[in-house]
């Protein structure tokens, strides 16, 4: 099964998706250093250094599912906040991408600050449209007024398009065996033919006292200032201090959540704490392992761009787990119930 990765990042979403089973028939993603990561560790061919609202999607209606994280700033705690008024808020093309290219089924990650309750009528708004793809919004209609339509053509019935079953549900990377705890929103949409059932993986770390530590993911790694390291990414890096609210991460817990861009990176958030009360930067081979990506992933950039680069990402692990409940449910699907009259199944 192929799928069509928006808003790609690093690729921590598409390393999880290849290692539960599915093959990528391209990567999309607008910053330079991150298709930079992306060909060093995929197939350069499959990168589409592009921004996503140019791009053709229709060119893939043969793919499986569509998957992505659209960026998170718009709905982060640590951003603006300012949601559907923020230009980056990529939504609607994450809907145009699902009603040109009808896949079977679709999975998206994002910040758990989209389920505050400011946000709430937004995110039911996005949930809709998911939903129902196939009512484009008009040039000029503000997202509520294309809300209210919506709902009115669903209540009526005048709605004739295509349909999607959407579950979504906050996840905590700690619980599947992570060793940071990072809350992200999962949302997973079916295509209505589609005859499965769908269910989110288990926890399987049962209780915080067996979650994955800081000390588990680097065991066998080297103090980056030790003589004899050889590992290029493992440079150790000056400078960390502490201060209220930015205290470091115990190496004997799980990582506090990795954090990209001003507001976490210089402040110390990304730092390890030793049981003598010392600190120190993580360096990125250590987030890399912290964000459960395989040792010989590269990062392209320096530690400031790389560390923005891995705070983006979708656990590797957590990615994999829910990448293979999903794989395993389009695998098992049974004959359509109610195929859809516009869709020849695939």
């Amino acid at each position: 099964m192929q799928t069509l990765e928006l808003f790609a990042g690093c690729g921590g979403l598409a390393k999880g998706l290849e290692r539960a089973g599915f093959s990528h028939a391209g990567l999309i993603e607008f910053n330079r250093q991150a298709c930079e990561s992306l060909r060093a560790n995929f197939d350069s061919r499959l990168v589409h250094e592009v921004d996503v609202r140019q791009f053709d999607f229709k060119a893939y209606s043969f793919v499986d599912i569509v998957s992505g994280g659209p960026p998170c700033q718009p709905f982060s705690l640590g951003g603006l906040s300012k949601a559907h008024d923020d230009e980056r808020d990529m939504f609607p093309q994450a809907v145009r991408a699902i009603s040109e290219i009808k896949p079977r089924a679709f999975i998206f990650e994002n910040v758990k600050g989209l389920l505050r309750t400011k946000f709430a009528p937004y995110f039911n708004y996005i949930i809709q449209r998911l939903r129902y793809p196939e009512c484009q919004q008009d040039v000029g209609e503000t997202w509520m007024a294309h809300a209210e339509r919506l709902n009115s053509m669903i209540r009526s019935g005048e709605y004739r398009g295509l349909r999607y079953r959407v579950f979504h549900k906050l996840l905590n990377a700690a619980d599947y065996g992570v060793p940071q705890v990072r809350e992200r929103v999962f949302i997973v949409g079916l295509r209505e033919d589609v005859d499965a059932n769908w269910s989110w993986p288990r926890p399987t770390c049962g209780t915080k006292a067996k979650r994955k530590t800081i000390a588990d993911a680097l065991k066998g790694v080297p103090d980056p200032r030790s003589v004899g390291n050889a590992i290029k990414d493992h440079v150790f890096v000056d400078g960390a201090r502490t201060y209220p609210g930015h205290t470091g991460s115990d190496i004997s817990k799980p990582s506090k959540t990795i954090k990209a861009g001003a507001h976490g990176v210089p402040g110390g958030e990304n730092m390890l704490r030793f049981p003598d009360g010392s600190v120190r930067y993580m360096t990125i081979h250590e987030a890399k392992l912290i964000q459960s990506f395989p040792p010989d992933f590269t990062i392209s950039g320096g530690w400031g761009e790389a560390m923005r680069q891995i705070g983006n990402a979708v656990p590797v692990r957590l990615a994999e787990i829910v990448g293979r409940r999903l794989f395993d449910v389009l695998s098992s699907e049974g004959k359509p119930s109610h195929p859809h009259p516009h869709l020849t199944k695939r």
